[in-house]
């Protein structure tokens, strides 16, 4: 009887046509993703202007997104791992399509909060599904690469995001920025449930998919022939029990720990820039189409740096090169506070900083998934995210108070350069320690289906 190993038989061809397909699904839903979770960002300023508020009352509209966000991936990544990343996947996408549609319809800061709540739910869910999709269909040689380039879908939906709100907010206002969000993705559902596939190392472990496994390898590779009958195998066996103990069993701690902390100040940093940023360069007397084109640049600078970065994380120590990129995000951060008013400086301190913050951040989300086994990896995923999603949720919060203190632009940016420089700390500790990898292969004991 012919046996195949999955993996083996991913890593020994070359990249197909259908696995650029994947890619692209999984980039095309962070797109929509990096649209809708930055939109928020982008109209604040309108927001302030339209409902009279102060712009420290938004903080709790920034901080309800993102504890959606945070309860999303913490929720959504186990789930996948009992019933699926598919499932999973395109239903959050449609999910917070229809919240993204809704959110027009708040008229005050409490309504809009719990509608960003719920909005952030489905974006949390998909995220750590897409980047565990992409990992499982990708060669070990090609995977962190492969994993940044989808994950680019995300910046360039932020990017897409500061274009379309500095165009539709002066001729629709600044609920039209919304509705193009919503739509996009509902309208994309049916296409997702035809042509997303389920992950083919999934299917393996679950066991009795042996059919479906099959059909998969011959889309890989259509020359490959498959006798009726044939058993595929990975080296890794079905999680049981509660799957988040098992980030921290057969010495996977140190390195679930790590990457949290990395996760939670890089989030912390990312998100502090993201949201306050456009308000705090309008503030300084820069229109608000400049400030959200702008605000825009750190989102192509994340683009160019995870292309970039990608390639050195897979040839080079790849903890250390994701330590050097935060050390470099402290210092462009640093930067952007002392730019004052000359839009040639901001342009080129707040790509910079998205070349390092936004790369750095596409980095580990690949290098995480590659650390943990498939019964586990949308978990670990979900659960760096999650975490880093309590950071993401503090950056605003501690943007928001400086701000209600009026703190002089330089010392604000002092304050952010701190979060980066602890994550590159931690990278450095995981690139000494190197335990993960070890750690896995304790927990692989094989796996087969009929």
């Amino acid at each position: 009887m012919a046996t195949f190993d999955v993996q083996e038989f991913i890593d020994r061809r070359g990249l197909s046509w259908f696995q650029v397909q994947v890619f692209a699904l999984c980039g095309l839903i962070v797109f929509i993703d990096g649209f809708d979770t930055q939109a928020i960002g982008y109209v604040a300023p309108a927001i302030v202007k339209s409902w009279h508020v102060d712009r420290a009352a938004l903080t709790s509209v920034f901080s309800a997104g993102l504890f959606g966000l945070m309860l999303g991936a913490l929720s959504f990544g186990p789930i996948a791992d009992r019933f699926g990343r598919k499932p999973v996947l395109v239903l959050c996408a449609l999910f917070f399509g229809l919240m993204s549609l809704l959110t027009p319809t708040a008229d005050s800061v409490r309504s809009l909060a719990a509608l960003r709540f719920l909005t952030g739910l489905g974006l949390g869910g998909a995220m750590p599904n897409a980047i565990a999709l992409t990992t499982e269909y990708a060669s070990k040689r090609i995977r962190a690469t492969a994993v940044m380039i989808m994950f680019c879908g995300f910046s360039l939906g932020a990017a897409f995001g500061g274009l379309a709100a500095a165009s539709l907010i002066s001729r629709f206002g600044w609920k039209s920025v919304f509705v193009l969000g919503g739509v996009v993705p509902c309208l994309l559902f049916p296409l997702l449930v035809a042509a997303v596939p389920e992950s083919i190392r999934y299917l393996v472990v679950q066991g009795g998919r042996g059919a479906k496994v099959a059909a998969i390898l011959r889309r890989i590779d259509r020359a490959v022939a498959i006798p009726d009958g044939a058993t595929f195998t990975v080296e890794e066996h079905k999680a049981k029990g509660f799957l988040v103990r098992q980030l921290f069993a057969q010495g996977r701690a140190p390195f679930t720990l790590l990457i949290w902390v990395v996760f939670f100040m890089s989030l912390l940093d990312l998100y502090f820039i993201t949201n306050w940023l456009p308000t705090i360069i309008h503030d300084s007397g820069i229109p608000l189409d400049r400030a959200a084109l702008i605000t825009a640049g750190y989102q192509w600078g994340g683009t160019i740096g995870t292309l970039l970065l990608g390639r050195l994380f897979d040839r080079f120590s790849p903890f250390f090169m994701l330590a050097l990129t935060y050390l470099a995000a402290s210092g462009f951060v640093l930067l952007i506070g002392t730019a004052g008013v000359s839009l040639t400086a901001l342009a080129i301190t707040v790509f910079g900083a998205g070349f390092c913050v936004v790369g750095g951040q596409t980095g580990a989300n690949a290098l995480t998934a590659s650390a943990y086994p498939t019964p586990i990896r949308s978990t670990g995923v979900g659960w760096a995210l999650g975490i880093g999603r309590i950071g993401s949720i503090v950056g605003p919060a501690i943007g928001g108070l400086l701000l209600s203190l009026h703190w002089p632009t330089r010392q604000i940016f002092i304050v952010a350069a701190i979060p980066v420089l602890i994550a590159s700390a931690a990278a450095l500790c995981i690139s000494f320690l190197r335990r993960a990898p070890e750690g896995e292969r304790a927990l692989q004991t094989g796996a087969s289906v009929p």
